[in-house]
């Protein structure tokens, strides 16, 4: 028994002989090649998972990069809460480069002498700046590189052999 659609069809004249025979030549051929395009689409499915699979991996990377971020800041944070110095009372300005600008801060002659010599460190904290020991500087820095900390870098200069002030060294903390 011919397809009943395609025996409706081609009474009403809507399709010859010709045709039919051609779509049933189609039909099969289709199905001769259908193993070939279901282990094409197989290998399209197993690409897709692979891919899906790298995407997920790459996302799961940076979630974790970002919460080692945040967790360093936290610490960060911590440390330099537990460990900032008070500067109340401070009539001696300080000034430090920060982000290619210069700023200011107001400190004790005790804390400036620190400073001046590397030994005190200065850190921005909720939009305030603060001191806190060299040593803790550094663990901030680690625990959050992207933290501006400013350290005042002590260099000592030998001066040249025929430097008739040699014998008269100027203090790195001389105040104009």
């Amino acid at each position: 028994m011919v397809n009943s659609l395609q025996a409706q069809l081609l009474k009403s004249g809507l399709v010859d002989e010709k045709k039919l025979k051609q779509a049933q030549r189609a039909k099969k051929k289709s199905a001769r090649t259908e193993p070939e395009k279901i282990h094409d689409t197989a290998a399209a499915v197993e690409k897709a998972r692979a891919d899906k699979a790298e995407r997920d991996r790459q996302l799961n990377q940076q979630r974790k990069e970002e919460s080692a971020r945040k967790e360093g800041e936290a610490q960060a944070r911590q440390l330099i809460e537990q460990n900032k110095l008070d500067r109340t009372g401070g009539e001696t300005p300080y000034q430090f480069a920060n982000k290619n600008k210069i700023k200011k801060i107001y400190v004790t002659e005790e804390q400036f002498g620190k400073l001046s010599r590397g030994q005190l460190g200065v850190v921005r904290l909720s939009g305030t700046f603060e001191l806190i020991p060299v040593d803790i500087a550094g663990k901030v820095s680690e625990r959050a590189p992207q933290w501006p900390v400013h350290i005042a870098r002590v260099e000592a200069q030998t001066p040249a052999e025929d430097d008739p002030y040699a014998a008269f060294q100027v203090p790195d903390d001389l105040m104009w």
